[in-house]
């Protein structure tokens, strides 16, 4: 899934991590510190259903695909980020979402590359498609700051050493570049309330598991290092766009702009990518 952690010689003594392990414990610890520190989970079995049809899943179409068990730790992050980010009364939603983003690994290939990340694919599908039925986890931590700046410190130094805190960083850069000029914009509050009312979103697991998962997701992402920093300012960018003015188009693509901005951003630089590697060994 990415990079491995290891030292230098298997002689150095230290503790050594497989990548494979690293997203599900970072996940795991975003789930119960969320949980436990503001309720983040309204029903556990929900999200304990998303695990097991992600699981499930991945295992049925990695063996129709791969003729052997595939890995089941991506399954893992897929299923229990949706079991977090999507809301729904019904429980259906929480039976397709995983479905739809393990699948969408497998259909959805260019040249054998992934162009969408799973889970935020199959998120914005339905919202696109059933918004009356599901919405996605939109609270902050409010007073229980602690578990915010424990998962955010913790995020990041795994992050750092699996080599892609360079697209965090530019992410969380130009997000805050961007919070100050919505705070400008805005007519009907002081720049104070305004300014912390646009940071806000960054103490919610929902930026958290966007941060670290989605935008550094190693299938989905350019391969170049300024590629993966411009992809990311773009990502902000559109979000930025979609935020200040997607209200007017569709209140769900304002009130969940990351996710559409990703959606149009990623993609997009996968392809032209894709097409450059094409001409590339075409002129060879």
């Amino acid at each position: 899934m990415t990079p491995a952690i290891a030292y230098d010689s298997p002689s150095r003594r230290g503790l050594q991590i497989d990548s494979k392990y690293v997203a599900p414990i970072l996940i795991s610890c975003i789930l119960l510190l969320g949980h436990f520190s503001t309720g983040m989970l309204a029903d556990w079995r929900k999200t304990a259903l998303c695990i097991i049809v992600s699981i499930v899943t991945e295992a049925l179409f990695g063996y129709l695909t791969l003729k052997k068990m595939p890995h089941l730790a991506s399954a893992y992050v897929s299923g229990i980020s949706c079991g977090i980010l999507v809301r729904s009364t019904e429980w259906w939603p929480f039976l397709v979402a995983p479905a739809l983003s393990i699948i969408s690994k497998y259909v959805i290939r260019v040249d054998g590359r992934h162009l969408w990340n799973p889970s935020n694919l199959a998120i914005v599908l339905l919202l696109l498609l059933a918004p009356e039925s599901m919405y996605t986890l939109g609270f902050q931590f409010g007073n229980h700051a602690l578990a915010a700046i424990v998962i955010w410190i913790l995020g990041s130094v795994i992050i750092y050493r699996l080599k892609r805190f360079h697209i965090c960083f530019t992410y969380m850069l130009c997000f805050a570049l961007f919070a100050l000029l919505r705070a400008a914009l805005h007519s009907d509050m002081a720049f104070g309330p305004a300014l912390r009312y646009e940071f806000a979103p960054l103490t919610s697991a929902m930026y958290q598991l966007f941060v670290f998962f989605m935008i550094t997701d190693p299938k989905t992402t350019v391969h170049s290092k300024k590629g993966q920093m411009l992809v990311a300012f773009l990502v902000a960018a559109a979000e930025f766009v979609l935020r200040q003015w997607g209200k007017d188009w569709n209140i769900h693509i304002a009130s969940h702009a990351p996710y559409f901005a990703l959606t149009l951003m990623g993609p997009a630089a996968n392809l032209i990518e894709i097409y450059k590697v094409r001409r590339a060994k075409s002129a060879q």
